[in-house]
């Protein structure tokens, strides 16, 4: 299993495979927190997001299952990097969180099977897609500045069988298992390339577990995925 990751450095933006803290890039190695700060794994040109994909979200919000993968994108300035200050909107009072699995895409790709999927995706990572509840319709609710923190590397693993954990303020607010996906990674992705033309960086992400409660400022979110690791941000004013 290789993990890789974005960092802004002195000498500049580099990546590199990223081991215990260290990034080793073509130009030498960088220590992530003294002379490297890490940065979102990609820069994506959209984000295509899937909902209701998991059993227990769907009796919370009464959803019913979805037959065919259910999608809304997320624009490029929704994007937030690791450790970044999540400002709470002025236009919510609602405000919620959902810790996703996502894909990035490492080369252009339209119309794929699903045998080659794994082809065309450079790996996994964590995405948190902000929600504010009390908005009207999903554009609305979903893809404001800021709306998809994403990070903190990328890792070159199965996507199915991966547990999730999901903190909020110290609490435990998520745990299941992507096991539990009605419509899995590799068909999702698929499914989507017959409608959309990827880029290099665009982000694909598969559903959230139930996530009960709201956020606060002054709370930290920190959504891990076993393998990928840990992506956290803090609610600010």
């Amino acid at each position: 299993m290789t993990k890789y990751a974005r960092v802004s450095t002195d000498d500049g933006i580099r990546t590199g495979e990223y081991d215990d803290g260290v990034v080793a890039t073509d130009e030498g190695e960088y220590v992530v927190g003294e002379d490297a700060d890490l940065l979102a794994p990609c820069e994506p040109s959209a984000f295509y997001c899937v909902g209701r994909n998991y059993g227990e979200k769907v009796e919370q919000m009464g959803y019913d299952v979805p037959e065919k993968p259910d999608f809304f994108i997320k624009g490029p300035t929704s994007l937030l990097g690791p450790g970044e200050d999540i400002v709470y909107p002025s236009f919510t009072e609602e405000l919620t969180y959902a810790g996703e699995l996502a894909a990035v895409i490492g080369e252009q790709c339209h119309d794929i099977s699903e045998d080659e999927v794994d082809d065309a995706v450079w790996g996994y990572t964590i995405m948190n897609d902000l929600d504010a509840l009390d908005q009207e319709r999903r554009t609305a609710r979903k893809a404001f500045d800021g709306s998809a923190p994403l990070g903190p590397v990328v890792a070159d693993i199965d996507p199915v069988g991966l547990d999730i954990e999901t903190y909020v303020g110290g609490e435990r607010r998520q745990e299941d298992n992507t096991e539990n996906m009605f419509i899995k990674p590799r068909s999702v992705i698929s499914f989507l390339s017959e409608r959309f033309t990827f880029q290099p960086g665009d982000v694909i992400s598969f559903g959230s577990p139930a996530n009960p409660g709201l956020v606060e400022p002054g709370e930290a979110i920190e959504i891990t995925y076993e393998n990928i690791g840990t992506l956290s941000n803090t609610v600010v004013e």
